[in-house]
């Protein structure tokens, strides 16, 4: 009997039971073969923050275009329906069919964000997983993870056979073909996994060796033997346009987080953002054209019945193509009430007008990232905009009808002094003075004019210039969210920010080492579940973990020397170190480095390093080659 037929019945007593039972329209559903390979994607959080991932999308359909593969998924389960399985006796199933883990042969994490960590161990336990790669079966599946946040996956790299490091469409199905051959040859796991990680872009974690200092610093990060590569490069797609893309997909029984067709436009950024781990390690810039665009829009929109359409990249509206494919877009399907919404804006009028176009149909807030409240700030973390650049792009927000502006700034950055707080406390006043005055002499129609500013945290990330680069005191960092609040509470300004102690588990995991595994185990086996959500986090249980593993979560949140040999120094996100090293020193002396995409090479080499095909790529990086 199938596991979901066990407890189907009882759903009933769980919260949302929509996230379990599947059946969603296009859902896949195939017929279990022998000699099928099966495959089990696993997302480390509910349901619809799992089903909102354009990723988790791609493999999906990805690998069961093909006959000889069966991909289906899990997600983690809210605490009720964790409780019930435990209850029961029942283990984690899948949605498609219902099976638990262990009648599939890979199970496949997609890992987004460190405060998901400890989700990975509820899965593996429900599945009656070991959590260590080390202590496993040799009959047990094969446990591999991928995503964004692999520039440093240590702190998790134990629960792990291997790892991908990279964009994966290119060759995810030729890793599955070869590890199903290879285990069909009759070898034993280990075996398997060292002819594995001869495949560009495969880490396996056991076949590396840490060693440590007096001090807790690494000492050295080798292979165990000759015959096992230094180190692990990312791998990319170089021709974005040709790249696998799904045009039927998964529709939810309920609301999930990005309920819409999700149509990824580019991929990479090269504005250089130094605190942004995307902007560095998605490098570069690559585009779907329009008339492919317009098609995947088309075909999208007939299989799903969706009438919203985002359009998707790290920096939306600096595609080429992007003023005619609005234009396209809204001649289109205007008439037809589908809306177009765009995931990032510049801070100027070009993007407001664009806004304006696609918004015709269904108009929302508009959002703007100034990032930090002076210019001299803005400098250091190469964010390339002034505060002029603001004014002149929500005033002209505001002449167009908007009375809703969201602002997005972090504190913590790298030389931040008071000036700065005060420069942001001066720049969210007058944006809402700007808009009163414009609202006063527009028609009495307009709604009143509401700020909503969003504080996060500067945490320093792996792959980026400001790897190196300390995490604010908490006492500080208090301190600073106080001033804020105080000056900026008053009538139409809303408030929102991180929380403190969430920020700096957030940064220990973003630079922690392999020490940090027995930690999240240890924090799992105490309670700690979906961290991420407020109403979850508990930061004693975190404490009370290091201490039961004699570290100090101080420690990783230090400063880091230019010559350490870092935790992630064997992953290759293919940019230059010295490159890290100049943008650094460039940060804190405030100098800007222009966009690379339409200036000469600035030295991080990824295009080179990564053997991109920049006549693929596109026409505006044959500058490269100068």
């Amino acid at each position: 009997m199938k596991v979901r037929d066990k407890i189907y019945n009882k759903l009933i007593n769980v919260s949302k039971p929509e996230r379990y039972i599947g059946n969603e329209y296009n859902i896949i559903k195939k017929n279990w073969q022998k000699d099928s390979i099966k495959v089990l994607t696993a997302f480390p959080d509910v349901y619809e923050i799992g089903m909102s991932h354009l990723g988790l999308k791609i493999i999906y359909h990805l690998l069961n275009k093909e006959d000889n593969i069966i991909c289906e998924r899990v997600f983690s389960p809210w605490p009720d329906l964790e409780k019930l399985l435990r209850k029961e006796g029942l283990p984690i199933f899948s949605l498609e069919t219902n099976r638990s883990v262990d009648e599939f042969d890979i199970l496949a994490f997609t890992l987004q964000y460190e405060m998901s960590y400890t989700n990975i161990l509820t899965i593996l336990n429900l599945a009656g997983l070991n959590f260590y790669s080390s202590q496993r079966k040799e009959d047990d599946p094969l446990i591999i993870a991928g995503g964004s946040i692999v520039s440093n996956i240590e702190p998790v790299s134990l629960f792990f056979d291997f790892v991908f490091i990279g964009e994966v469409e290119d060759c995810l199905i030729d890793i599955i073909n070869r590890y199903n051959s290879l285990k069909n040859k009759g070898l034993k796991k280990k075996d398997i996994l060292k002819k594995m990680s001869k495949i560009p872009g495969i880490y396996v974690p056991s076949l590396y060796d840490i060693d440590y200092n007096n001090q807790g610093v690494i000492k050295n990060i080798e292979p165990v033997d000759n015959s096992i590569k230094d180190s692990i490069k990312r791998q990319v797609v170089s021709d974005l346009d040709q790249a696998f893309y799904p045009e039927k997909f998964l529709v939810p029984y309920m609301d999930i987080v990005h309920d819409r067709a999700v149509v990824e436009i580019s991929r990479g950024c090269t504005k250089g953002c130094r605190f942004c781990l995307a902007g560095m390690t998605y490098r570069p810039t690559r585009e779907r054209k329009k008339k492919t665009l317009l098609k995947l829009i088309e075909n999208i929109l007939k299989n799903t019945g969706y009438d919203e359409v985002s359009l998707t990249s790290l920096s939306t509206v600096d595609h080429t193509q992007i003023k005619e494919l609005i234009k396209d877009l809204t001649a289109k399907y205007e008439d037809k009430k589908i809306s177009v919404s765009l995931s990032s804006l510049r801070l100027d009028n070009f993007s407001v007008q664009l806004a304006k176009e696609v918004q015709k149909v269904r108009k929302t807030g508009l959002t703007f990232a100034p990032e930090a409240g002076t210019d001299r700030l803005r400098n250091v973390i190469n964010k390339g905009v002034s505060e002029e650049d603001l004014y002149k792009a929500v005033e002209a927000a505001f002449k167009e009808g908007w009375s809703t502006i969201k602002l997005y700034f972090m504190i913590g950055l790298p030389t931040e002094n008071r000036d700065d707080l005060i420069g942001i406390v001066n720049m969210v006043q007058t944006v809402l003075k700007r808009g009163k005055e414009i609202k006063k002499k527009a028609n009495k129609s307009m709604k009143p004019i509401r700020i909503n500013v969003g504080i996060s945290t500067f945490i320093p990330k792996a792959a980026t210039p400001f790897q190196w680069e300390a995490m604010i005191d908490k006492d500080k960092l208090k301190e600073k969210i106080y001033f804020l609040r105080s000056k900026l509470n008053r009538k139409g300004i809303n408030f929102s920010w991180n929380d403190e102690d969430l920020s700096r588990l957030e940064s220990i995991f973003s630079r922690g080492d392999r020490k940090l595994t027995d930690v999240i185990v240890s924090a799992w086996e105490k309670g700690a579940r979906f961290d991420g959500w407020g109403d979850f986090f508990d930061y004693s249980i975190w404490l009370d973990a290091f201490a039961d593993n004699d570290l100090d979560p101080n420690f990783y949140l230090r400063e880091r020397n230019m010559n350490e040999i870092l935790p992630w120094n064997h992953i290759d996100m293919g940019l230059d170190p010295e490159f890290l090293k100049k943008e650094y020193d460039k940060a804190l002396k405030s100098k800007l480095t222009p966009d690379c995409r339409f200036n000469r090479c600035k030295g991080c080499n990824i295009c080179f390093n990564l053997d991109i095909d920049l006549d693929v790529v596109g026409n505006d990086y044959n500058v490269y080659k100068s």
